[in-house]
């Protein structure tokens, strides 16, 4: 895409964090937006301090995880600006209240992180490309998976953030010959709230937790996430990648021997590659983005 003054940007997960970030980049440029979030409160103050700004914005709460919700969303958007020509399927979740090996995750855990994590991004894009397709015009959409989609483990949030990325793929291979571009963004760490994704897990997939270290792991991880890099400075790099037509969305750089370690031992067809966080959690503490 060249031409952004005036075209319409959704971006689910809008009311904080790289959504925001994303939502931002795209007012600078001139865009509608349209900021999609299960959180009111958050969506409400998001929607003011862009509406403070004089940006064309519009809020709607939305469950991701709900392909009716999706849906609704994206008419709304429609009815309020017309076409839509960016839609960023940026919300996800993690949870922070199991650990241990994937076969003893409950149930619970898995429908949340998929439902919201992989369905929410189908979710979207059967919502939107036909709407797309139609109107003809250059489009984009950027689907938030992690580097966690590229490296092994992860439990649950891997798992999901794999098939992001292989959903992101096959969209990218079947929309080739049409207006329609994808990018897939996979960033490390980052100053976001998903630490506490737990405030919005809905009731009736609740789990009780049960690991104590738990509270370690879930410290460790924000900690991380406070030394990560700034969610306007990964929105920045994620719209050079749509003005450019990129695919591949890397913002972390520190991550890239990490990666090809993974990709190595695949090639060597032999053991499953292991993730040196202690070596990283070193390179942060010095100031490194990772």
């Amino acid at each position: 895409m060249e031409d952004f003054v005036g075209k319409t940007a959704i971006v689910t997960g809008g009311a904080s964090g790289i959504g925001f970030g994303l939502a931002e980049r795209f007012a600078e440029a001139r865009m509608n937006v349209v900021l999609a979030d299960i959180e009111e409160d958050a969506l409400e103050r998001a929607v003011k301090t862009l509406e403070d700004r004089q940006v064309p914005v519009l809020g709607v709460k939305t469950n991701t995880m709900i392909q009716a919700s999706v849906n609704a969303m994206i008419d709304e958007a429609v009815e309020r600006f017309g076409a839509v020509h960016i839609l960023c399927n940026n919300a996800g979740v993690a949870s922070t209240k199991s650990s241990g090996p994937v076969w003893t995750v409950p149930t619970q855990d898995w429908d949340w992180v998929m439902g919201v994590n992989f369905y929410g991004v189908l979710y979207g894009a059967q919502a939107v490309i036909p709407h797309m397709l139609e109107h003809g015009e250059p489009s984009h959409i950027v689907n938030t998976a992690s580097l966690a989609g590229l490296m092994p483990g992860a439990g649950t949030y891997g798992v999901s953030k794999h098939a992001v990325l292989a959903l992101s793929e096959s969209l990218a291979s079947d929309l080739a010959e049409t207006s329609i571009s994808v990018s897939v963004l996979c960033p490390g760490f980052v100053r976001t709230n998903i630490a506490a994704a737990e405030r919005n897990r809905p009731g009736d997939l609740n789990v009780a937790e049960t690991e104590t270290q738990n509270e370690l792991d879930e410290a460790v991880f924000t900690g991380m996430l406070e030394r990560g890099m700034a969610p306007r400075d990964v929105a920045d790099v994620v719209f050079g990648a749509i003005e450019r037509d990129d695919f591949y969305v890397l913002p972390h750089p520190a991550w890239d021997e990490v990666v090809r370690s993974r990709y190595d031992a695949v090639l060597a067809r032999g053991k499953v590659a292991s993730v040196d966080f202690e070596t990283l959690m070193a390179r942060a503490a010095k100031g490194e983005q990772i």
